[in-house]
């Protein structure tokens, strides 16, 4: 069969909404902790007591944790990876002999059978010493192969796949094409029916492993047709299979270890047996596979926070200005106190995710999104103000340091390699959306037909009815709560009054929920148009989500009498920073330059500014741009030979 030219899809945005909204998974079978903050209900019963690993779970964990600490203080040279943008081959085949690759899988299979928890603390421990590494397993087991078998696969695909998953091949998820980032609907890579077959075709950008992949996890439109209902569907591909050419290995501003390239699909046959879920589920299963594969990205955010805080003390007290240690200036001494409550915090949101994901009795699709998002961000800044205490030393490489007979402290590394997180498995832009639009589901559910300018009169008034009865009871709740009354959450009180944070939660929480109405009210159907406004509600909701669990994780650790008095201080200074941004993020709800921004848009994309332009040099030397240009041909210089 002749292949087919895989089509620039051209879809109305109605077309690429719908597709994003099939594949959302709309139900709540089970409690959500997020959902309810967003509703205004601050349910703190659902995160306290602080759920706790299996003993028999943490056993096995912190042996396995003991082995890779080892490994990485021996054999990782973080300073080599970098430096030769390249994981040599023996540290990947000893990552294999201790079942690093298998951390996520079940022992029946070959692999670790480690908890999310102790999946997490591992990704935080190796990402110390190389990012890289921790990107390389991240990608194989959060996302690659093993999660969504696990989530969709059959028991003989299991069978099949995972024991090499756990112990040889190296897996990899291809999503992203040249022009189709977050719009699945534009998705071009065809899945071409071909008896018991399927033939694909097309191009995947940024196939994180992919370049040394020996299974991908392909997600590729399959034409509808008699027998074949089609739609976005998931495949488990042979990386040497006939026909799949790795055509660029690609190179970032950080991660410069990772191997990520471009793939191309050339009538590539794929056995239908290789099919994962029914045609159609590709995209539902892909968001399914995120909802605990985003945990590993702010474990690893955690532990660079650890590392930035451990950095900053050892430097801070070493070094001295006008006769006193820099740590004693309130200026960088406010920077470390930053640096100390984030970290403390971020490890709480991720630990308090990662536990609730292994449990499996709530919802966790909003808190493991609200944790990519929030740890991304807050990293990122953890690393900023790092590089800023360091000074010169911090702008300047570490190999540089090394030449010059001082400590080779790569902060610069740092920061470059943490910036791809807030782009990684979901922008912050894109996870603002996806979780306004969990968080305002509520007010969709009871308007859809009322804000919906295709439906009739009648669909409208009767919307309006259901709409009307729902707020009745819902806004009366919001107007008092436990936050007003001064005894609430009295087991908060241990030297440091922690109870008082928990009461802002609750009241914030409601003034949240009735900002969100307020907006439904006021911009009904073009509501979902305004998101800035969306990201600022999301934005809150993930400092009181982060300060929620700062306590609970704060009391657990007191309960235990393990660093309790510590713990209730870091708690305590992480919430007062965090209300002011939070009071911050109320005040510009209303009180912003949203509308400004965009006549100032219209202008720059008109080419009214045009002139503003004037007196700088294009250093690209090309041309106008082309927004879906595809790879070209492959060519020995840039082909990567995959390790085998």
């Amino acid at each position: 069969m002749s292949a087919p030219t895989p089509p620039r899809s051209n879809v109305t945005e109605r077309e690429a909404r719908q597709v994003a909204e099939e594949a959302r998974e709309q139900d709540w079978r089970k409690p959500s902790f997020a959902k309810e903050l967003f509703l205004g209900r601050f349910r703190l019963d659902l995160i306290h007591p602080h759920p706790r690993p299996a003993v028999e779970a943490a056993q096995r964990g912190e042996e396995f944790l003991a082995k890779l600490r080892d490994f990485t203080e021996t054999k990782i040279d973080g300073a080599l990876i970098e430096r030769e943008a390249q994981i040599p081959d023996e540290v990947v085949s000893g990552l294999k002999e201790i079942g690093a690759f298998g951390m996520k899988i079940d022992t029946k299979y070959g692999g670790l059978g480690l908890t999310q928890v102790y999946y997490n603390k591992a990704l935080a421990l190796v990402g110390s010493a190389s990012p890289a590494i921790a990107t390389l397993l991240s990608a194989h087991q959060s996302i690659g192969a093993p999660q969504p078998l696990k989530l969709a696969g059959t028991d003989e695909q299991k069978e099949v796949f995972l024991p090499r998953c756990a112990r040889t091949d190296i897996s990899a998820f291809l999503l992203t094409e040249p022009d189709v980032g977050s719009d699945p609907a534009r998705l071009a890579t065809v899945a071409v029916p071909d008896g018991d077959d399927y033939v694909i075709d097309g191009v995947k950008l940024w196939t994180t492993n992919g370049v040394v992949a020996d299974l991908l996890v392909v997600m590729a439109k399959v034409p509808k047709s008699e027998g074949h209902p089609g739609g976005i569907s998931t495949f488990i591909v042979e990386a040497s299979s006939p026909g799949i050419t790795v055509e660029n290995r690609n190179a970032f501003m950080g991660l410069r270890g990772i191997e990520n390239g471009v793939t191309r699909f050339h009538q590539v046959r794929v056995p239908a047996a290789n099919r994962i879920g029914p045609e159609g589920a590709g995209l539902k299963i892909a968001l399914t596979t995120l909802n605990t594969g985003r945990l590993s990205l702010p474990a690893m955010c955690a532990g660079a926070g650890k590392w930035c805080l451990k950095i900053a003390r050892e430097w801070t007290d070493a070094r001295a200005q006008w006769g006193r240690r820099i740590a004693e200036h309130e200026a960088v001494g406010s920077k470390i106190s930053f640096i100390a409550a984030t970290t403390f915090a971020l490890e709480a949101v991720v630990d308090l995710s990662s536990q609730m994901a292994d449990e499996n009795r709530k919802d966790i699709r909003i808190e493991s999104a609200l944790a990519k998002l929030y740890a991304s961000e807050m990293a990122y800044r953890m690393a900023d103000e790092l590089v800023q205490i360091r000074g010169g030393r911090g702008f300047e490489t570490a190999a540089s340091l090394a030449a010059r007979g001082e400590r080779a402290v790569p902060a610069e590394q740092l920061l470059r390699d943490l910036r791809i997180n807030r782009i990684f498995e979901g922008s912050t832009e894109i996870m603002h959306l996806l979780i306004a639009r969990e968080a305002v589901d509520a007010h969709l559910s009871v308007a859809g037909d009322l804000i919906d300018p295709e439906k009739s009169l009648s669909d409208k008034a009767k919307a309006g009815a259901n709409a009307g009865a729902f707020y009745a009871k819902w806004l009366p709740k919001l107007v008092a709560g436990p936050g007003q009354l001064p005894g609430s959450y009295a087991e908060f009180r241990h030297g440091v009054d922690l109870s008082r944070h928990l009461r802002y939660v609750e009241r914030s929480a409601r003034r949240l929920a009735r900002s969100t109405f307020y907006g439904m009210s006021r911009w009904q159907g073009r509501m979902e148009t305004k998101q800035g406004f969306l990201g600022r509600v999301v934005d809150i909701g993930a400092e009181l989500f982060a300060m929620s669990a700062s306590c609970v994780r704060a009391e657990l650790l007191r309960s235990e009498g393990d660093h309790g008095r510590e713990a209730y201080q870091l708690a305590d200074a992480f919430c007062r920073q965090a209300r002011v941004r939070v009071e911050e993020l109320f005040g510009r709800l209303w009180t912003n330059t949203d509308d400004i921004d965009r006549r100032v848009v219209k202008g720059v994309m008109s080419g009214t500014y045009t002139w503003l332009e004037e007196g700088v040099v294009d250093p690209s030397g090309e041309g106008p741009w082309i927004a879906d240009a595809s790879p070209g041909p492959a060519t020995k210089e840039n082909v990567h030979r995959p390790i085998r």
